[in-house]
Order: structure tokens, then C-alpha cells, then sequence
């Protein structure tokens, strides 16, 4: 395996990890369903959102069909973007990919066990307030910001693209 596949394949596993640990100890260490939110700066706060949606709590989904719809098209889009990944030569595409495909497998997996994805990051300035996102939501933004960025640069990322 080359180093540029085990980066991105470590960068999968520590993102979905990382993710899964995180809302695993908020819901069952802190207790935040029962405990309630709580603040961390005057700007942040720790809150608890089922999002049976997508990014942005788009295309909410409240049957079943669409919960399992959304787990296989996050597989499918998983299984295509590691094509693409383990496919590339270029050390951004692959991170970015990367960050993409370990979030859509945090979030899948929580579609799958709780009916929809665990959201507790809610950044706010005065009357101002962010949506209510995850690690896994914060990667994927990041990740495609790197695929933007990397098609901005001439010639990077061209070769055996999917």
C-alpha cells in the first residue's frame, strides 16, 4: 500500500473514530439528553439535535424509507469517493477525500443506529446562530474546501480521477 493509501485510509479511521467517540461519550458519559445543554465559551455551546436530514437539516426524513435511503446513498457516495481516493497521486485530493468519506461513514452510522444523525456544536454571536453541526459534518465541509481548492490549482488532481 502506498503511503499516500494508508494516509488517506488513516485519515477515514480517525475521522469516523474520532466522531463516533466523541458522540458516544456526550450521549452516554455526559449524559446530554438528560443533563441538557451547556456552554463552553460565550460563543459555543454543547446541545443535543437528532438531524434526520443532511447538511443544514436538508431534505428531513421521518419514515424509515427515507432513514435507510439516506444510510445507502452514505455508503454509495462512501464506496465512490474511496475509489476516487485510493486512485489518486495527489496528497490533497486524498486528505480531502479522506475527510469526506470518514464523516459520511460517522453520520451513516448514526442514521443506522439512532434514525438520525447526533448534532451538538452550536456556534452563535448575539442574535447570530450557526446551524447545530458534529465532527463528522465539520470534516466533510473541510474536505470538500480542499477539493475546491485543489481544483483551483492548475493541473493538481488531474490523473485517474473516478
Amino acid at each position: 500500500m502506498t503511503s499516500l493509501r494508508r494516509l488517506g485510509a488513516l485519515i477515514v479511521g480517525l475521522t469516523f473514530v474520532l466522531d463516533q467517540a466523541l458522540k458516544l461519550w456526550l450521549l452516554f458519559g455526559l449524559r446530554l439528553a438528560e443533563e441538557g445543554p451547556f456552554q463552553l465559551a460565550s460563543f459555543l455551546e454543547i446541545v443535543l439535535a437528532w438531524n434526520r436530514g443532511i447538511s443544514y437539516g436538508l431534505f428531513q426524513q421521518s419514515t424509515d424509507i427515507g432513514r435507510w435511503a439516506l444510510v445507502v446513498l452514505s455508503i454509495v457516495a462512501a464506496i465512490w469517493l474511496w475509489r476516487w481516493m485510493w486512485r489518486s497521486d495527489d496528497r490533497l485530493t486524498v486528505v480531502s477525500l479522506a475527510l469526506i468519506i470518514g464523516g459520511a461513514l460517522g453520520n451513516g452510522l448514526d442514521r443506522m443506529v439512532y434514525g438520525a444523525v447526533v448534532d451538538f456544536v452550536h456556534v452563535h454571536v448575539g442574535s447570530f446562530s450557526w446551524y447545530i453541526f458534529n465532527i463528522a459534518d465539520a470534516a466533510i465541509v473541510f474536505g470538500v474546501l480542499g477539493l475546491l481548492w485543489e481544483s483551483l490549482r492548475p493541473g493538481a488532481g488531474r490523473s485517474k480521477a473516478a
